[in-house]
């Protein structure tokens, strides 16, 4: 009975295209997803980048306000108490001595204009942050997607192994009382269910957690279950098939990061020029007019008025602008020593994974079924323990999810270097 039992064991083929469906249970919807599906989920849907484009209209609306000129005053004088001629309170007669004034401000030494430069190189900086953003977040997207497919493939054979396990456990308990089995292979058996099950919890808890990260990227259903569907050809790209100048090349061109480090230069050599503009006093200029002044009546007035820069000058200001160019002139010069060695760093990553990669035997899956065949043939003919058979398929276990392991590193690598170069090179 016990060798039929463990003849209904399951050879252990890593099918990554399987759902899990022990895992995520029947209640969910299962949503069959390629990159590119997942990529248009992301941008229809994200809801970050939805708030930040919301922040780059908003700085846009920022440079209309910087190009509008100052509002004219108005004001209007007149006695609260008529003692010359009627004894009225707010006397609004032709008796009174109405001084109406109306007054602008000319701003001089092109405030406005240098205001709008300004405000147009602060919504740069917005549309750079949401580039930033939408860069960063895709890197969570690919890098979940991978993960998620690679980390089910695994999973399945958790599964596979668990339930054969559960059958081989089952078999044993209904023959032990019988003579046939002992007791220290029992325990010895049980003792390996449990801390599969136990790996397969901590697995599945990650796997879990990756889903919730793709919900919340794509924002779908609390109920959905993402069904990564990998193109093989992603895993195989060399990353040597651009050499360091182009990748370094294009992070200078394409990262945001680096864009925003040089408008924020940009931004404090703007802002010392508005800071000594600041400090020409500007000029009040307006009609006014007095019924009856000292000398005339319906006498026409004009007032003109500015500020004496005795004291404020504007030189705290100004000082601090000028820190602030060297400030972010460093900021930009160590952005971008950092992102050579962030791009030649990944480039280096890469190459040891698609090394270790390399080194996999692509035959390994159809040599170990047909080890499998012949271990199951040495089992029945008593040439191998039962130990010894459960042995090899969790060394099996263990050799696929180090695959998986390994074939993950590799195209998370590939992605990283897409961030950080900010081009897709290696899955267009």
């Amino acid at each position: 009975m016990i060798r039929n039992i463990i003849l209904l064991v399951l050879l252990f083929v890593c099918d990554c295209n399987s759902i899990i469906d022990a895992q995520e249970g029947t209640s969910k919807d299962t949503v069959s997803l390629d990159l590119r599906s997942a990529d248009q989920m992301f941008l229809n849907n994200n809801l970050l980048l939805l708030a930040e484009k919301y922040n780059v209209d908003a700085s846009k609306a920022l440079i209309l306000q910087a190009k509008l000129y100052p509002n004219p005053s108005f004001s209007y004088t007149n006695t609260i108490y008529n003692t010359a001629n009627n004894n009225k309170y707010f006397d609004q007669s032709v008796k009174s001595d109405p001084a109406p004034e109306v007054t602008q401000l000319i701003l001089l030494a092109g405030k406005i204009k240098k205001q709008v430069k300004i405000a147009e190189t602060n919504h740069k900086l917005a549309e750079d942050n949401l580039l930033d953003l939408l860069r960063t977040l895709k890197l969570a997207l690919h890098s979940g997607f991978f993960n998620v497919y690679y980390l089910q493939c695994s999973a399945k054979v958790y599964d596979e192994e668990i339930r054969s396990l559960k059958l081989i456990v089952k078999a044993y308990n209904l023959e032990q009382g019988k003579g046939y089995v002992s007791e220290a292979d029992v325990i010895r058996i049980q003792a390996q269910l449990y801390s599969l099950q136990a790996e397969y919890q901590s697995l599945k808890d990650n796997l879990n957690d990756l889903e919730s990260q793709l919900r919340l990227l794509l924002h779908s259903s609390s109920l959905t279950f993402f069904k990564p569907v990998v193109d093989s050809g992603i895993v195989k790209a060399n990353p040597l098939s651009y050499s360091i100048n182009t990748l370094i090349d294009s992070a200078n061109i394409n990262r945001p990061d680096l864009s925003m480090a040089q408008y924020n230069l940009l931004l404090s050599h703007q802002n010392y020029s508005l800071q000594k503009a600041l400090a020409v006093p500007d000029i009040t200029l307006g009609p006014g007019f007095v019924k009856q002044s000292n000398f005339i009546q319906n006498d026409l007035t004009y007032v003109i008025g500015f500020s004496l820069p005795l004291f404020n000058r504007n030189q705290g200001n100004i000082k601090n602008a000028r820190i602030l160019i060297d400030y972010n002139n460093t900021q930009l010069e160590f952005a971008q020593k950092n992102l050579e060695e962030q791009v030649a760093r990944g480039l280096q990553k890469a190459v040891d994974a698609d090394n270790l990669y390399k080194e996999i035997d692509p035959t390994f899956t159809m040599k170990f079924d047909k080890l499998a065949k012949e271990m199951m043939q040495l089992y029945l003919k008593k040439d191998v323990g039962l130990l010894d058979f459960l042995n090899f398929y969790d060394s099996y276990k263990q050799n696929v999810v180090q695959l998986n392991t390994i074939s993950f590193n590799k195209v998370n690598a590939l992605e990283n270097l897409n961030f950080l170069t900010g081009t897709s090179f290696f899955n267009k």
